[in-house]
């Protein structure tokens, strides 16, 4: 059972803002490109000013790198809500499937327009940049709750920082693999599978191992 308490509603607003302008700088781009689409095009689609963008949001590449990195992030708070010894692996694999590939199913094959347009989005030099950067901070964010959850340590041992890793691997690769062919195909099942395959390889730890020096 989850422990992790619902945000207020002045949290949960500043969430569906920040959700709406991800949302509509991801909509923009991939139906102008990159370089037809301003800030103020962003704010106005998500219907807040510019002025709120810049709350949420330094740039177009953070805006559009924040749909991804906060879906990342909820993974993260999801398995942060868990009772200790909790079964990490299911946990895991159903958090980061409802957040990346919410409904889907082997019938929900993306558009081919819309798949080839959020390709060239991803190539933007100036979106991979921000992806790599706000990306390691989500990896941190999950490591840590990775350890809380198997009583390791996300700095001194590998294990949470392998399964940050994984996730991240097995995202990447399936956005890759279900945008990337000539037919797009659906990404829940891909995802699920790659997520399977990894975290078979990564047993729980029993206990957190001794450091050279003796301490635990």
């Amino acid at each position: 059972m989850s422990t992790t308490p619902k945000p207020g509603l002045r949290e949960q607003k500043k969430r569906e803002t920040r959700d709406a302008l991800s949302l509509a700088a991801v909509e923009l781009v991939t139906e102008r490109g990159w370089s037809a689409v301003t800030v103020e095009d962003i704010a106005a689609r998500a219907r807040v000013s510019p002025r709120t963008f810049r709350n949420y949001f330094p740039s177009k590449a953070a805006a559009i790198s924040g749909r991804h990195v906060d879906r990342m992030l909820r993974v993260a708070e999801t398995l942060a809500g868990l009772a200790a010894g909790s079964s990490l692996r299911a946990a895991l694999i159903d958090a980061v499937v409802a957040e990346f590939a919410p409904g889907d199913t082997d019938r929900s094959v993306p558009d081919p327009e819309r798949a080839a347009a959020v390709r060239v989005m991803l190539a933007e030099p100036a979106l991979q940049g921000e992806l790599a950067r706000a990306s390691a901070a989500a990896r941190d964010e999950l490591a840590s709750a990775v350890a809380a959850l198997t009583g390791t340590d996300a700095v001194r041992d590998t294990y949470p920082q392998l399964v940050a890793a994984a996730v991240e691997a097995a995202v990447d690769v399936t956005i890759t693999h279900c945008l990337g062919g000539v037919r797009p195909v659906p990404m829940g099942p891909v995802l699920r599978d790659a997520l399977e395959r990894l975290t078979a390889g990564l047993a729980e730890p029993a206990a957190r191992p001794t450091d050279p020096e003796g301490t635990s």
